[in-house]
């Protein structure tokens, strides 16, 4: 079985992490996948995918130490008049977030379920918003 399944996501803010563990798990239950795998991919150059708990107190960690690798008020070389573009790039700490995260997460399936850690979550985080984006449930494997 070869499944791919594309999800929106609408984001409001510059910076902005979505819990997707619950559409993951629900593509797999409609799927009918009982052994293989579950990757989840963004294909945005700033956004990310990873996998961590869930506590407000480590999202506020992990935004903080995000934000202190690439401050917005570094010289950038990317923040300069891109002719392909016709606009200058204002972006380059969501590339450099993206960078850091991931795009991906890749997850067993087994009995049907999902094996991830009891107090895991897959974020999919926007970086340069607000925006619509996108990404990918792909389910590998046997029925």
């Amino acid at each position: 079985m070869y499944q791919l399944i594309k999800k929106e996501q609408r984001t409001s803010e510059y910076n902005q992490y979505f819990i997707i563990t619950a559409e993951l798990e629900a593509a797999l239950l409609a799927s009918g996948l009982r052994q293989g795998m579950l990757t989840v991919f963004s294909p945005h150059t700033t956004t990310g995918v990873f996998a961590n708990e869930h506590l407000e107190c480590l999202e506020q960690d992990i935004k903080e130490f995000l934000e202190r690798m690439a401050p917005e008020d570094h010289p950038y070389h990317h923040a300069r008049l891109l002719p392909d573009y016709g606009s200058t790039a204002g972006n380059p700490t969501g590339h450099i977030k993206a960078l850091i995260c991931g795009n991906h997460c890749h997850f067993p399936v087994v009995d049907g379920k999902l094996v991830k850690g009891g107090a895991q979550e897959v974020y999919f985080c926007e970086f340069d918003g607000p925006s619509l984006r996108h990404y990918y449930i792909l389910l590998e494997g046997e029925s």
